[in-house]
């Protein structure tokens, strides 16, 4: 997880810890930034030019509302969608602290630079979380929306499913997608591979015909994406057989992006807990 704790604009820290703990966010961590109250959590979308992205994202912030009704949640977007993230951390002002959780599946660019850069641009105190994935809430969601789309309670012998992603150069990002479609076949008892939608191999299509070629007849595709859009569309369109919803509300991903937030806190409360003198 990345995590970046300001006291102007450029100044802070990183530190790591695994991805993909097996961690369930059944209960929330209370652990607040040093010499604050609770920050907010501000999501950080994409942003998409399908209305149906803001309408979900919308949707999806009011569950996360109704699990942490005290919780300050906002909604913040890197381009496309109002309001931008820039505004959103103008609005908060400088005193109050904040933890932005991407509303990501992997770790890439935007997680890596565009985020923290435009944060860094404030005073306000600000961390950056870990994205969503890899993670097993995320293979919770993508399990039950391959059920939701038809995927058989036996599993068939030519069955295998293609997980469909958005892409990235970033190397880890494509590992954090390969760790997700590990995950989700162990989950199913199948081939899953992972593919992408831009700037990666395979793509769908490729995958599809790679699966098709080692005898997997029923080929499905998992959408691994946050909510509809043109690339979710485009790899819909690819799939040779069922294909899931993309993640949206389900009621996983409002317990993961919680989960995120608390993470970061914690990562916080053990930093100071070991930096305070000892007696």
């Amino acid at each position: 997880m990345t995590a970046t704790t300001r006291t102007g604009p450029r100044t802070g820290g990183t530190t790591r810890t695994a991805a993909g703990t097996k961690a369930r966010a059944t209960g929330p961590a209370r652990t607040a930034l040093p010499g604050a109250t609770a920050p907010a959590l501000v999501v950080v979308a994409h942003g998409s030019r399908d209305p149906r992205a803001l309408s979900t994202v919308r949707a999806l912030l009011g569950d996360v509302r109704a699990l942490r009704p005290a919780l300050p949640v906002h909604l913040g977007h890197i381009e496309l969608n109002e309001p931008l993230l820039p505004d959103t951390l103008g609005a908060l002002g400088d005193a109050a602290p904040a933890v932005l959780v991407p509303l990501l599946l992997s770790r890439g660019h935007h997680v890596k630079r565009d985020i923290p850069e435009m944060a860094g641009a404030f005073p306000a105190r600000t961390r950056v979380a870990a994205p969503l994935g890899p993670h097993p809430l995320l293979v919770d969601a993508l399990h039950a929306r391959l059920l939701e789309a038809g995927w058989p309670a036996r599993v068939p012998a030519d069955g295998a499913v293609v997980l469909a992603s958005a892409g990235s150069r970033d190397p880890q990002s494509r590992a954090g997608t390969a760790r997700t479609a590990t995950h989700l076949a162990a989950r199913l008892g199948v081939p899953v591979l992972p593919a992408y939608a831009s700037a990666a191999a395979p793509t769908v299509p490729e995958a599809v015909r790679a699966l098709a070629a080692r005898g997997y007849r029923r080929v499905a595709v998992a959408s691994c994406f946050t909510a509809p859009g043109r690339f979710a569309t485009e790899c819909a369109a690819a799939a040779p057989w069922i294909v899931s919803a993309p993640l949206g509300t389900h009621p996983a991903m409002a317990r993961l992006l919680l989960h995120r937030y608390d993470e970061a806190l914690r990562t916080v409360g053990t930093a100071a807990r070991r930096a305070a003198p000892v007696p």
